[in-house]
């Protein structure tokens, strides 16, 4: 079966069952996202409501997922309306749920509950998880070759580590071409030390964003959601794992993970993303106060490319701080 999901969780069981993983996000953004838009508002969804969960909501019925994995807590505060959308349009619905605040022992029984739905042993479960470690292992050595070595760009690095979320539906392929890349990266003379660049928040709508900072000669040294959907602390066990995994939980989770690699990273300035109409605005104004270095941000509504009032605040931004 194609399974789409709303959010990263514990993949490693969809593929442990022998099916495809689906993270509908990717294939909404990647396909036509202003079209996917217009006809969820079109069945009826408000304006004001986020562009993504539209996007999912006609993805979903147009690529015709045979089930849908709904993660209900620790993501986007919509979550539960969509599935009940999808579900009078007659696709399947699972649930998962990250445990708030962090439970060890409830996100086991969240774990094992999902495995006995797919039907697989949490040895499988397991087996898979050693398998996908090695591929994302070779995703830090992609993020290295981002912030230490200049031969990988931003937007690069965004689009690698966003995809480990699903490895687009096949982790062998998707380990081949990530070795191809990253042989083809290592061959490459380093950019111009540029000013570092660090982007906070989910994944961004905007599809030109990576490419006009590039072009102002910057360096996205650090995607933060990008890199926790890559799973980098590589855990041993797999609760540990999704514990560590930052996103579903409160911003203090997130800034401990955030404030150690804005350092070790080196990072001058900060961009913080937010989609309009989101519950994580109110995250980004507590971040704020404890990000201590230059902080901007950016709000993105319908997919599309820059306006020129976004670009001349951001280039602005970054002259200021250069």
């Amino acid at each position: 079966m194609r399974i789409g999901f709303t959010t990263s969780f514990p993949v490693e069981v969809i593929l442990a069952a022998g099916h495809i993983p689906v993270d509908l996000n990717n294939l909404f953004i990647t396909q036509k996202p202003a079209e996917y838009v217009d006809m969820a508002e079109r069945e009826g969804f408000p304006r004001t409501i986020c562009a993504w969960i539209k996007g999912i909501y006609a993805v979903a019925l147009e690529k015709r997922v045979d089930e849908v994995i709904g993660i209900i807590q620790g993501d986007c505060s919509n979550t539960h309306s969509l599935l009940s959308t999808l579900e009078s349009e007659h696709i399947p619905i699972q649930y998962f749920s990250y445990t708030y605040p962090k439970d060890h022992d409830k996100l086991s029984h969240e774990i094992h509950r999902l495995e006995e739905v797919y039907h697989v042993s949490h040895k499988q479960v397991m087996e898979v998880k050693q398998r996908l470690d090695a591929i994302r292992k070779k995703l830090v050595q992609l993020d290295e070759l981002t912030w230490k070595d200049y031969k990988v760009t931003g937007g690069e690095n965004h689009l690698w580590l966003v995809s480990s979320s699903d490895f687009n539906g096949d982790p062998d392929q998707f380990e081949k071409e990530l070795d191809e890349f990253l042989k083809e990266a290592e061959d490459r003379k380093p950019r111009t030390q540029a000013l570092r660049l660090a982007y906070l928040g989910v994944p961004p709508i905007i599809t030109d964003l990576y490419e006009y900072l590039d072009s102002l000669e910057t360096q996205v040294v650090f995607n933060e959601v990008q890199r926790q959907f890559s799973m980098p602390y590589l855990a041993e066990d797999i609760v540990d794992q999704y514990l560590q995994f930052t996103y579903p939980y409160s911003v203090q989770d997130r800034l401990s993970d955030i404030t150690v690699e804005l350092k070790r990273r080196n990072v001058d300035a900060v961009i913080g993303y937010t989609q309009s109409f989101c519950h994580r605005q109110i995250d980004h104004f507590l971040m704020k106060k404890y990000v201590n270095i230059p902080f901007m941000n950016l709000e993105g509504d319908q997919p599309g490319i820059l306006d020129a009032r976004t670009k001349l605040r951001i280039e602005s931004f970054i002259e200021i701080h250069r």
